[in-house]
């Protein structure tokens, strides 16, 4: 895997995925969107990395956006099968943990790769928001979707008709970002939630996460049923066992993801 524009890290089953562009502030092209994919069907199926943090290079910003010029240049056609978007749906699924530790301006592309990521931890100094009525166009990477589903419709349409842009305590206070932290700090705040969450049963860990993408979309009686089903396949499973075998005899667990 050749990367020009992403750099990928691995220590002890984390993997951290950079966007290095900081001379256009990360912004996403062509090229650094195919390699993010590349990225993403490598870190899926690398059993060595259970977490995965996406960050931007330096600390000024997370990912500006997508590349301007780049839009101005693509086709209808190209606009309906969008490759962004399914990028980002493909980071969404993904049975992996993921962070977005947001070091500084995360607009437009930026912030909806933020919303693909499961957790999010922001910088004192991010600046989050979806401007992209103010070019024509809409928020086409899932963003009219996701925002909607994580801070309520009436404060998704707010942000995004008004391509307002907010500040970290504000995305806090929506429900936007799980964290604020000062700055230079986004990243290894991010790797200690990381290593916190490699302290669970890996395979709970992974059903935990889909069943809460399921039941989001569905109403309460299916999710519950979604739920009782997961939870009846991990009584089944010997992290369960040893799970609680751990917490009776007062010792930490060896989970095997079994």
């Amino acid at each position: 895997m050749e990367l020009k524009n992403i750099c990928l890290e691995v220590d002890e089953g984390i993997g951290i995925v950079t966007i290095n562009r900081p001379q256009v502030r990360n912004a996403l092209d062509r090229q650094t969107v195919r390699e993010l994919a590349d990225v993403i069907n490598f870190v899926e199926h690398n059993d060595k990395i259970k977490v995965v943090i996406f960050t931007g290079a330096g600390e000024k910003a997370f990912v500006a956006g997508a590349d301007v010029a780049a839009l101005l240049e693509r086709t209808v056609l190209e606009t309906y099968f969008n490759e962004n978007q399914a990028i980002l749906s493909q980071l969404a699924a993904m049975k992996k943990v993921t962070i977005a530790a947001v070091n500084g301006v995360a607009l437009g592309g930026g912030c909806e790769l933020a919303l693909a990521c499961d957790l999010r931890i922001a910088s004192d100094n991010a600046k989050l928001g979806q401007p992209e009525l103010t070019l024509g166009i809409l928020p086409g990477a899932g963003g009219t979707q996701r925002l909607s589903r994580l801070i309520g419709v009436a404060k998704a349409k707010e942000l995004i008709l008004t391509g307002d842009i907010i500040d970290a305590a504000e995305a806090l206070r929506i429900g936007l970002v799980n964290k604020v932290v000062p700055l230079g700090e986004a990243v290894q705040s991010a790797i200690e939630m990381a290593r916190k969450i490699l302290l669970k049963g890996p395979t709970a860990v992974c059903i935990a996460k889909e069943v809460i993408n399921l039941g989001i979309n569905t109403d309460l009686n299916s999710g519950l049923f979604i739920e009782r089903l997961a939870q009846t396949v991990l009584f089944s499973t010997e992290d369960r066992h040893e799970g609680l075998s751990a917490f009776l005899e007062k010792r930490p667990p060896k989970f095997k993801g079994k």
